[in-house]
Formats: structure tokens, C-alpha cells, sequence
């Protein structure tokens, strides 16, 4: 089926091994595309099915959950989109509609993600720091700069406030977005030092090269890729992804 030529014996503990994927698809109620991906792309898709679902089941690990989640992603990428849409859909409470607006963030989707932030953020929840960061980074995606400012300044000014990385990070391309630069690199430079893995570093790099700073950009290139040859296994293609920004603001 997937054009894979094995020794009879390996073929048929392949195939066994299949049968078995195929019955946990069945009794634990996984979506049934799983046997189709099992199935038909013999003999990689039951060691792939084990990987993404069976493997975190058994370990709980923190290594497993994050290479089954990987896994899961890039073979149904869509797939927390739909559960998060059904729960909120199922029970529309502010938990499952902020889950609903991160899940369609998390796909590019910021339109949606924006509104559904706006909805939550209200009553008892219009100071809800999640909310408001959420809502504040889709608004800079989108390229309304001038509409997150004010959210993330009331986010500063929420009592023991202390801020994330992440938000200073918005607030770095917010300020970039308004021309407002020196600001822009101060929060930059925080955040490149303390956001995990390279979104930092990469959005930094970039703001460097935008304003004219070529040698510096270069050098914070050169850092990255270092970086990116150290990251292994499910955070490489995110690395990588990261790197491109960075290179493509050097030209």
C-alpha cells in the first residue's frame, strides 16, 4: 500500500501490529480517520498512531504529551479547532469561548480569534489578563496597532500586574506598528531574552533589519541559526519557521 518492500516476517509483524492500532482506534472512541492513516499508509501510519495517541496514554510524560501533540497537529491540524468549537457551541461559557478564540489563533484565523476575545472580555471578565493579551495580540496581527495599545496599557495597570514575556512582546510590535521605535526596541530586548524558544529573538532581528540596522540583524541571524541546529525532533519545523522570519526581513 505505501510502496514499502518488507521481509515476510517484518511484514507480518507489521501487519499485526496494525490490527492492534485498529482496535484501540475502535474501543477508545479516537476519530476514525486514524484507521484510514493506519490502513493505507502501511507501515508507517500504525507507528505514527502510536506515537500521537497511544504513546502519551501509556507514559503521561511531559517528552511524550508534547511529541504526540506534534504529531496530532500535523496530521489534523484543524483538530482542536473542532472540539474547542463544539464545546463552546455545547456550553457557551467564557472558558470554552476563550479556548474556541486561542484555537482559532493558534491557525491564523485572527478575524475570528479577535471577536471572540472582544465577546469574552466583559462584565466580571474585561480585566481578565488572558483576554485581554489575547485580544490585544490578534489586534496587532491584524494590523490594528492602534486598537491593542490601550488594551495592553489596561492590562499594565491591572493591580500585581507583573508582565509576561509574550505581552511584552505585543506590546514591542504594537509600538513598532505606531513608529514609536525606541519604545519598541526596549520591549523588544526584553522580550528576546526571556520568550521561549526564537519568536523572540526572530521578531527582534527583524525589528533591527526594518529600522535600518543590517550588521546587528545579521549577527542575531547567525545566533538563531546556531539555535535552530541545536533544536531536535517536534520544535525543529517551529524553529525553522521562526529563522525564516527573521531572514526575510535581512532580504
Amino acid at each position: 500500500m505505501g510502496g514499502i518492500s518488507l521481509p515476510l516476517g517484518v511484514f507480518g509483524l507489521s501487519l499485526l501490529f496494525s490490527v492492534v492500532m485498529c482496535v484501540h482506534v475502535v474501543r477508545t472512541n479516537q476519530q476514525l480517520y486514524w484507521l484510514g492513516i493506519i490502513l493505507f499508509f502501511q507501515p508507517l501510519g500504525a507507528p505514527v498512531y502510536f506515537i500521537a495517541v497511544v504513546l502519551p496514554e501509556l507514559t503521561r510524560g511531559k517528552a511524550a504529551r508534547t511529541l504526540g501533540r506534534a504529531a496530532r497537529e500535523t496530521l489534523d491540524p484543524t483538530r482542536e479547532y473542532r472540539r474547542a468549537k463544539q464545546a463552546a457551541d455545547d456550553t457557551p461559557t467564557v472558558a470554552n469561548q476563550m479556548r474556541l478564540a486561542q484555537a482559532a489563533a493558534g491557525l491564523g484565523r485572527w478575524d475570528e480569534a479577535e471577536r471572540l476575545f472582544a465577546e469574552a472580555t466583559r462584565g466580571i471578565h474585561a480585566e481578565d489578563p488572558t483576554l485581554l493579551l489575547g485580544r490585544a495580540t490578534a489586534l496587532v496581527e491584524l494590523n490594528r496597532p492602534a486598537e491593542a495599545l490601550p488594551l495592553l496599557d489596561q492590562l499594565d495597570a491591572l493591580p500585581d500586574h507583573t508582565p509576561s514575556p509574550q505581552e511584552s512582546l505585543t506590546l514591542a510590535r504594537a509600538y513598532e506598528g505606531l513608529g514609536r521605535n525606541s519604545e519598541a526596541e526596549t520591549a523588544y530586548k526584553w522580550a528576546s531574552e526571556r520568550v521561549p524558544g526564537l519568536e523572540g529573538l526572530a521578531r527582534y532581528a527583524a525589528f533591527l533589519a526594518r529600522t535600518g540596522r543590517q550588521a546587528e540583524a545579521r549577527e542575531m541571524l547567525a545566533e538563531i541559526d546556531r539555535r535552530v541546529a541545536r533544536t531536535k525532533g517536534a520544535f525543529r519545523a517551529e524553529a525553522k519557521a521562526w529563522r525564516d522570519l527573521a531572514a526575510e526581513a535581512l532580504g
